[in-house]
């Protein structure tokens, strides 16, 4: 019959509305009741114009638009808005999503995608009427625009299947210019490009897009920028020492803005920093019925991965890891040059037979190299094959062969043959990248490396210090390409570039000279979408990326470093650190080998000397510097707060600082102290400390002099502190209360007095400082000692002083400092080498760091409790209620508190024992328990064999 072979579908004109300019105007049939639209759409913009028209006969109309993602269908009348209703959700997905709208009479309804879940409805007070025009994706931007409102952005995006009234509109008749009108648009193709595919994130970033650009989202990456492609955390633990960062757990990124995620370590803040890796497995574990045949193997697993630890190990200076074997009958190596009985395996796979101590290849352990082996025919302890507890423990530190991933052992199974291993973290110390430099000495003068030929983006970072007022820190040059940094004048730093389409300046002007000879920081980025430059903590800057430029970088010559291909205009001073997309590149051992340039760069201390604090000196290091704490009354890296020096004060303690002999002063009686002292003759002091105490009075601080004048600072029986300044023998001292509250509390109080000449500023928890002027005079002659506590010796002191002396001090004084005096930490840290007495009970605490309440629970042995002062007898009886209640609760608190001790330490003892007895009877059953019984042996085996090696030799 009548057939064809083919199938006749309805042909599909899409339409791309190209700019926020572009519309598509039809008629509609204007005085209807019933209105129906229907289109599909597809877009990438979150808002945007879809669909407006104005109502027949009446100032008002509705539109249709995309809000956040949504459909959104708004109708209005002037100053009014009669009803809002969204459906849909995602709709910038860059997929077609259809939109069915209808209006009748007083009832709205849209649909999207034919979905019922994705449709709204509403039902609205205007009797409504179909208008005689239906502006598509935008306005017209002249003429009579009355009947389409421009309130909301062009749509840019597709559209197509466009029905009014159930009738589809001829997009060919609109393309000829026979239906309707348009602006912008491109009839018969749809012209949306998915901007994330590929995906220019970087790092895992969330890639989302508009019509005209693409964005990242960098949330959780642990990177930044425009395409996640800079780090948020820094490489190394050393980076944040330099920081200012006190010991704790970091996240560092190894590699930069490599390919490798941020981990977390712990770093331990010293004078030498450590980068601390904790594995899975840290117990002393046993090892029992082990052999070749059925060997017992152990794997352990870290909290990075092996390539995450390698970019580590490679950056550290030195990195180690304790390994400890414990063994009874059970041997490591056997025979010196035969199949080891156990070994381990490192990061490259690779079979270890040498041991904690030794070196890679000589298949010993730690005593086999120093001969100190108990059997001097084996190179391990533990190959002497004694039925007694030993062991063959030490450091690996080849850092090729770090960390440990897995220990084998095949040796356990003969008759009373035993083991048992520890495995420590991986720790590795410093950076060598960090402070990896060179100083360039002559403008001609540079270091080259290879270039960044084919890079999607381009980072580079580091740090210089010059006194130059410009130069050139590097360039890399293409055939059209081109990257250009440089310090422009002594204010300004350009990064300039040229990706093909001509060259571009990113500047960065600083309020203050950039040529001071300190440390400045430099980070310059390139990628697809922008080029960014950043000095120090200034705002960065950055210029978005033009469209028509290489995506990837054309580079084909070497990187100059320091100076030009031309020799002109290089830069003179010194650069460290220099990273390329988070490669370390080794300027040492390229300046080794270049004439005019020299490795390493001095003066540290110029830059970095402000992290040492509270008197802590810069101390210069080849690589870096550090702080000498000697002088402060701090500890630490940087000698802050945090690492407070603190001691308790049993009663009658005295702790005395001696400044000079008196014998010095015998010989020279007859001359004045100012001549013969004159560095022990003071016009000003500065005075820090913090106490705790609840005992009053107390004598907190006494300075005095070889010519009777003295300072005191003491607590009055009322609790108020007190300043006493004698600095003339024929005069009544001067006298400074403070009454600010009771600051015998048992709280920690801070005091901080300091005097130039006759002016004295106190400052008590960091309130306002007070100001008070001083009449016995302005010298402090001659002094001689400082006393902590109690004074022991006779002074000719006045009475109040006395009376707090009578009962000393007794609580926590926590760090002190005296000008650039220590005294608490010279007692305690330097007791031998410092001219300092101690008599009484005294101990270092750390009770100056903790708070409030928490003082007297958490350190039982320096409770404030059972402290009180003696009660006048011509206070009134509360006062006396109140101290009697005191001392009888302070007596409770020590009575309950030795019964609970009691109570727990028996209750630990029986349950160790029960523990040691159920493991002696059952074995490894329980491995918490099975560890403590060993350590119990070993420790008594070790005893026993510190004592037979004492007598052997």
């Amino acid at each position: 019959g009548n057939m064809s072979f083919s199938c006749l579908e309805p042909q599909v004109v899409p339409v791309t509305f190209l700019s926020s300019s572009s519309y598509l105007a039809l008629p509609g049939t204007s005085g209807q009741d019933e209105v129906f639209i229907s289109f599909q759409f597809r877009t990438w913009n979150r808002e945007g114009l879809l669909l407006s028209s104005k109502l027949h006969q009446a100032s008002g109309g509705f539109l249709l638009h995309l809000s956040d993602g949504k459909v959104k269908i708004s109708l209005h009348k002037p100053g009014k808005a009669l009803s809002d209703i969204t459906a849909g959700a995602g709709l910038n997905n860059g997929q077609w999503h259809s939109v069915s709208f209808s209006v009748k009479r007083n009832r709205i309804s849209v649909i999207v995608d034919n979905d019922v879940t994705s449709s709204a409805h509403a039902s609205i007070p205007l009797q409504i009427y179909s208008g005689d025009a239906l502006y598509f994706g935008g306005c017209p931007s002249s003429g009579n625009i009355s009947e389409c409102n421009t309130s909301f952005g062009g749509f840019q995006g597709c559209m197509r299947l466009i029905s009014i009234g159930n009738k589809a509109v001829d997009m060919i008749s609109v393309q000829q210019n026979v239906f309707g009108n348009f602006s912008d648009l491109q009839i018969d193709l749809c012209g949306i490009i998915d901007r994330c595919l590929p995906n220019y994130c970087e790092h895992g970033g969330e890639c989302s897009q508009s019509w005209n650009s693409f964005y990242c989202n960098c949330t959780n990456t642990g990177y930044k920028g425009a395409t996640c492609h800079f780090p948020i955390y820094e490489q190394s633990c050393e980076a944040y020492k330099h920081r200012g960062n006190t010991s704790g757990f970091y996240n560092i990124d190894s590699d930069g803005s490599g390919p490798l995620r941020p981990f977390l370590v712990y770093c331990n803040m010293t004078d030498t920093t450590w980068t601390i890796v904790q594995h899975n497995n840290t117990n002393l574990t046993r090892v029992k019925s082990a052999n070749r045949e059925n060997p017992y193997t152990v794997f352990f697993k870290y909290s990075a991965s092996l390539d995450q630890l390698q970019s580590t190990i490679n950056h550290a200076e030195h990195c180690e890891q304790e390994v400890a074997y414990h063994c009874k009958k059970s041997r490591l190596l056997d025979k010196p040059d035969g199949l080891p009985l156990s070994w381990w395996i490192g990061r490259t796979n690779e079979t270890q037979t040498y041991w904690g101590g030794s070196l890679p290849a000589v298949q010993k352990c730690a005593c086999g190299l120093e001969g100190s082996c108990i059997d001097s025919q084996h190179y391990c302890n533990c190959d002497a094959d004694r039925d007694e507890w030993t062991n063959d423990t030490g450091f690996l530190s080849y850092k090729e062969h770090l960390p440990v991933t897995e220990i084998v052992i095949t040796d356990t199974d003969r008759p009373n043959s035993e083991a048992a291993y520890k495995l420590g973290p991986l720790l590795c110390r410093g950076d060598r990248t960090f402070w990896n430099s060179a100083s360039f000495n002559t403008e001609t003068s540079y270091l080259h490396f290879p270039t960044f030929h084919g890079e999607l983006s381009a980072d580079v970072s580091f740090f210089f210090k010059t006194t130059a007022s410009s130069g050139v820190f590097l360039e890399n040059l293409g055939i059209q390409d081109f990257i250009r940094i440089e310090l422009y004048s002594p204010s300004e730093v350009i990064f300039s570039f040229d990706v093909g389409n001509g060259p571009r300046e990113v500047t960065v002007q600083s309020l203050t000279s950039l040529n001071d000879n300190q440390w400045h920081y430099v980070k310059a980025e390139r990628n697809i979408k922008e080029a960014s430059l950043q000095v120090d903590q200034l705002p960065q800057r950055s210029h978005s990326a033009p469209s028509d430029g290489h995506i990837r970088l054309q580079l084909n010559s070497q990187l100059f470093v320091g100076g030009t291909a031309s020799r002109q205009k290089g830069f003179l001073g010194c650069i460290r650190s220099l990273q390329l997309n988070g490669m370390a590149l080794d300027l040492e051992e390229r300046a080794k080998i270049t004439p005019g340039v020299e490795p390493g760069c001095p003066g540290h201390c110029s830059s970095y000397g402000n992290l040492c604090h509270n008197g802590g000196k810069c101390r210069e290091k080849y690589s870096g510097f550090s702080c000498d704490c000697t002088f402060s009354a701090y500890a630490g890296p940087f000698c802050k707060k945090g690492k407070d020096i603190s001691a308790y004060f049993g009663t009658g303690t005295s702790v005395t600082y001696n400044f000079q002999e008196y014998y010095t002063l015998a010989k020279n009686s007859s001359s004045h102290a100012s001549s013969f002292y004159a560095d022990m003759t003071l016009n000003s002091e500065a005075i820090t400390f913090a106490f705790r105490t609840t005992r009053i009075p107390s004598l907190l601080l006494y300075v005095n002099s070889f010519y009777k004048e003295y300072l005191s600072v003491i607590l009055t029986r009322n609790g108020d502190l007190q300043i006493r300044y004698k600095l003339d023998s024929h005069q009544n001292p001067d006298v400074f209360g403070i009454n600010a509250k009771n600051m015998a509390d048992g709280q920690l109080q801070h005091v901080k007095i300091n005097r130039e000449e006759e002016m004295l500023f106190v400052e008590v928890n960091q309130n306002e400082r007070m100001k008070f002027i001083l009449s016995s005079g302005t010298e402090f002659n001659a002094i001689k000692s400082l006393t902590l506590g109690k004074i022991l010796e006779n002074s000719d002191v006045d009475e109040e002083t006395m009376k707090a002396n009578s009962q000393g001090f007794t609580g926590c004084l926590s760090s002190v400092q005296f000008n650039h005096i220590a005294p608490l930490k010279a007692a305690l840290h330097h007791s031998i080498s410092a001219p300092v007495i101690v008599k009484g009970r005294f101990t270092e605490s750390s009770c100056g760091t903790l708070t409030g309440a928490d003082s007297t629970s958490s350190e039982t042995t320096h409770s404030f409790a059972d402290h009180s002062g003696p009660i006048d007898e011509g206070e009134p009886l509360a006062n006396a209620i109140r101290s009697d209640s005191a001392i009888i609760g302070g007596v409770i608190a020590v009575v309950i508190f030795i019964l609970l001790c009691i109570t727990a330490i028996a209750i630990r003892i029986y349950k160790k024992k029960g523990i040691y007895s159920k493991n002696e009877s059952k074995g490894s059953e329980n491995e918490d328990s099975a560890e403590s019984a060993l350590k119990s042996e070993l420790s008594m085996q070790n005893t026993a064999n510190e004592n037979q090696k004492e007598y052997f030799f």
